[in-house]
């Protein structure tokens, strides 16, 4: 790593202004939409495939509730045929039944109504961001940096093996395991999550009922909702990790001011 072993190199521009500003819009929205979810999902903790849902069917692959035991509420995860006991994390808070903690949720009282007009507000900023994202990075060649090539994807074997001795490569451009997964973020799951919190309005749904058909069905459409949420957290955790294995002071100060110091020559031939 440049700045533990001596080989530092020289500062360079590496992110835009617009680059930057989009990441923390990205960042804050990010932050209110899933504590907002989850604010709603407690309302209807169960993911179901198909369209419709309820005591008639079942379709359900995830629950989260409780059972009443002689030792008092214990709460209970169910996964497709597994049951898991997630008393004191999922379940039961305190002497309530409720899927996740207030510490987890906004608000942290139970309000769907407000839960769901802060969720869609952030949701449109989200949307609005990532449109200005594409038309800056399409001026500014951003967007190139980001399409992993075919000599991204042979290279693919020694990024996974440095990352794996937590060697880590500083340079101009990005490596090809931070490509395919910002392209993953940006052009799968961004969209995949848009789309389908669009198919659940009946608003869209009167103007676009194909959308609804597309992810077959409200359920599927809000379990695909869910599931690409948790992997947006699992991302977060991983992009954390990383930021802090690679150097935090230098990655950060990418992010906040563009400038980035990348490996000297002789490290960059190691």
């Amino acid at each position: 790593m440049a700045g533990r072993t001596g080989q530092a190199g020289p500062l360079v521009r590496r992110q835009a202004l617009g680059t930057r500003i989009t990441h923390w819009l990205w960042a804050v929205s990010l932050f209110f939409l899933l504590l907002t979810g989850l604010q709603i999902f407690n309302a209807y903790p169960v993911l179901n495939i198909g369209t419709e849902s309820g005591f008639d069917y079942d379709n359900a692959i995830l629950e989260i509730g409780a059972r009443r035991t002689e030792e008092g509420l214990r709460g209970v995860t169910r996964i497709g045929g597994w049951e898991i006991d997630t008393t004191g994390v999922l379940g039961v808070q305190g002497d309530a039944v409720q899927a996740f903690p207030a510490a987890l949720t906004i608000p942290s009282n139970r309000s769907l109504a407000t839960g769901r007009v802060i969720h869609f507000f952030f949701a449109w900023v989200l949307v609005a961001t990532l449109a200005v994202w594409l038309v800056a990075s399409a001026l500014n060649g951003h967007l190139r940096q980001l399409w992993p090539t075919l000599a991204d994807l042979r290279a693919l074997p020694r990024d996974i093996a440095d990352h794996a001795r937590l060697r880590f490569h500083h340079g101009r451009g990005y490596g090809p395991l931070q490509k395919l997964a910002y392209a993953g973020v940006l052009f799968v799951a961004f969209p995949l999550i848009i789309l389908t919190g669009l198919s659940m309005s009946p608003g869209v749904n009167a103007v676009a009922p194909w959308l609804l058909d597309l992810f077959g069905g409200r359920q599927t459409a809000r379990t695909i909702h869910f599931l690409t949420m948790l992997a947006f957290v699992a991302f977060f955790a991983v992009h954390m990790a990383m930021i802090l294995l690679a150097g935090p002071l230098n990655e950060m100060r990418s992010i906040l001011t563009g400038w980035y110091r990348i490996d000297s020559e002789e490290k960059r031939h190691d």
